[in-house]
């Protein structure tokens, strides 16, 4: 059976709409610039339809890219660190490859080993049978049980995940954090969780095809734009 079109019922044709999520979640843009941008060029678009398209087509677009990506490598770095949704602040946790390259991400309310291991798990499930051999962390006494319950859950006699706890090890995720929130720009409130976390989405993904963590991608934006063209084809 022949996937749905997401662009069914929409007044703007596809190209539009993916030019103007693609400039969202590529450049520390806000709604406004958006639409500035498109009414530079003769479309005339309010900024909540900007939203509602960010909304849909983030989650959209990291689905679709999914089964075009690089095989992780096995050594794996974990962090934490927070954004702003609402009022309060949140966490963010995040796993990058020895490359860069992105694993997962997970959007909790507390910080605290029922968090951690909630998100290595989550990561674990999403690689399935490539299991990381190596995980890195800060030295947080949380990783270092939740890792253990990992081990004593996957294999009870053999420590199959190592881990390591320097922190100076850890540098690669802590600088990607930062280039992340600079990109997010003065985004960096969101209205809910749930909006926070199909931004992040999009944005994660977005930046991993432009780091072309990805099979059959040609270099540079015009290799990005021709992507992101060819995953909604078929729509």
């Amino acid at each position: 059976m022949p996937r749905r079109s997401p662009f069914k019922h929409h007044r703007f044709p596809r190209d539009i709409i993916l030019c103007a999520v693609r400039w969202y979640l590529r450049y520390p843009l806000s709604y406004q610039d958006v639409v500035d941008l498109l009414a530079e060029r003769g479309i005339t678009i309010d900024r909540s339809t900007v939203y509602r398209w960010v909304q849909k087509f983030g989650p959209e677009l990291t689905k679709r890219t999914e089964k075009h990506l690089h095989r992780a490598s096995l050594d794996w770095h974990v962090d934490e660190t927070y954004i702003r949704v609402g009022d309060k602040w949140r966490y963010l946790w995040r796993a990058v490859d020895a490359n860069g390259q992105m694993i997962d991400f997970r959007l909790t309310a507390r910080r605290g080993a029922k968090a951690a291991k909630a998100f290595l798990n989550k990561a674990i499930e999403r690689v399935r049978l490539h299991r990381p051999v190596t995980i890195i962390t800060d030295k947080a006494p949380t990783y270092r049980r939740v890792i253990r319950e990992l081990n004593q859950r996957y294999d009870p006699h053999f420590d199959s995940i190592k881990h390591i706890d320097r922190k100076w090890r850890n540098n690669l995720i802590e600088s990607d954090h930062a280039a992340m929130k600079r990109l997010l720009g003065y985004r960096q409130s969101f209205r809910s969780l749930r909006t926070a976390k199909a931004t992040l989405s999009g944005i994660e993904t977005i930046r991993t095809i432009k780091r072309g963590h990805l099979q059959n991608k040609q270099p540079g934006v015009s290799g990005e734009i021709q992507f992101v063209s060819q995953l909604f084809e078929a729509a």
